[in-house]
């Protein structure tokens, strides 16, 4: 088939791997880049530099809302668009354009966990499971008839980056599957009974709230971890937390109850967060041993 791929991310380059491998991709749309540093240096997207690489012809527009954008993607006489994690949205104009439709390979087994942050909030939520979903895409956010769906199992210590590397494995051979048996496959319909939204993570969720349970706050570390990271605050510095086990410990949340062999903290219902591994301002992260060689936290202070 020919195929336009929408996409952005790191997420989405294993599945416009499979998918050069396995069909003609006439043309790939991904966000623009973006400048920083003082030199105001241009980072291309995962997905702009490997289709440079596979020397697919790549679009950047700001929105696919212009008729001129979209009388170029009617142009490529395309059948059918892919979307893996773009980040634009699609207008009707577009979902209607292409003759086999828009699908899209989405992190979660819809109906639960429609929306900007799927893998994050499954591991918040304790979820011991995720997957793939390929749907067709329809104006509704991630409301289409769902084409496939496979299982990825979430264990008690995986994170969310290692639960979003899963996933990208799993949606390309699952996608290129799907698009061989295309025109045999019945498409179901979601439960809207039983959807859940998975809503962009804001910064200031980051920051960790110690008058929480512990299972609620070590959740919250797996899940943003190594993005955006969870953190708290002490004497005015900022300390990234990607890794805590639960143990007993009494004190007020937010105490820290040892910080000179481990950093322990305490949190609600006599319970305690042993923070394993963490990262400070302007360092690389690190075992907490490795950095109670240098640095102590005062016991008794409150975070």
């Amino acid at each position: 088939m020919r195929i336009v791929f929408m996409g952005t991310p790191d997420f989405a380059v294993p599945v416009l791997k499979a998918l050069a491998k396995a069909h003609d991709v006439v043309a790939v749309y991904t966000r623009a880049p973006k400048e920083s540093g003082r030199g105001k240096k241009i980072n291309k997207s995962p997905i702009h530099l490997l289709a440079e690489e596979l020397g697919i012809p790549t679009r950047t527009p700001k929105t696919l809302k212009s008729e001129d954008e979209q009388s170029f993607l009617r142009n490529l006489q395309a059948d059918m668009a892919v979307v893996a994690a773009y980040g634009l949205l699609l207008p009707q104009a577009v979902l209607e354009m292409f003759p086999k439709g828009c699908i899209n390979v989405h992190a979660s087994l819809l109906p639960r966990w429609r929306g900007a942050a799927p893998i994050q909030r499954a591991v918040e939520a304790g979820d011991n499971k995720s997957g793939i979903s390929i749907m067709q895409m329809v104006q509704a956010l991630d409301a289409g008839d769902v084409l496939a769906q496979e299982e990825v199992a979430i264990t008690p210590e995986m994170t969310g980056g290692e639960l979003h590397d899963r996933l990208a494995e799993t949606g390309a051979p699952l996608l290129i599957k799907t698009l061989s048996r295309f025109a045999e496959i019945l498409p179901a319909k979601q439960d809207e009974a039983l959807v859940t939204y998975a809503q962009k993570i804001d910064k200031a969720e980051c920051r960790l709230d110690f008058d929480n349970e512990a299972e609620t706050l070590r959740n919250k570390i797996r899940a943003f971890s190594p993005y955006p990271a969870a953190y708290f605050v002490y004497q005015g510095e900022r300390f990234k937390v990607y890794k805590a086990a639960v143990i007993d410990g009494c004190g007020t949340p937010g105490e820290i109850l040892e910080g000179d062999t481990a950093l322990v903290v305490a949190v609600r219902g006599g319970k305690a967060l042993n923070i394993e591994r963490i990262q400070r301002e302007g360092k690389q992260a690190m075992d907490i041993a490795e950095l109670l060689k240098g640095f102590h936290f005062a016991k008794g202070t409150q975070l």
